[in-house]
């Protein structure tokens, strides 16, 4: 089953979406996916259901994106904290 277009009438298109974004790559969101699989869902066959297992990896996926996300989020704020430090050293060193 080839997947079906989704209208662009959610509340993460459009400019929204860009301020509030927190993913390096604002190709790939929760969003996305989660209107991708809800499309899935909504425009299958119903004499021919999709097998439970697609279902379930979907999800899993889905996790793992979330666990992504979440993990670029903490490494960004590591990263920025580490940055910070540098600066501070190197201003420290500077003044003696």
């Amino acid at each position: 089953m080839s997947p079906t277009p989704v209208s662009n009438s959610s509340p993460a298109s459009g400019t929204d979406a860009a301020s509030s974004s927190t993913t390096p790559n604002p190709s790939v969101s929760e969003d996305m996916f989660l209107q991708l699989l809800v499309a899935q869902i909504k425009n299958q066959d119903p004499l021919n259901p999709a097998d439970g297992t697609q279902f379930l990896t979907q999800l899993a996926q889905f996790s793992q994106l979330e666990q992504s996300i979440d993990m670029s989020t903490d490494l960004g704020a590591i990263r920025t904290d580490l940055d910070h430090l540098v600066a501070q050293t190197q201003t420290a060193t500077q003044t003696q």
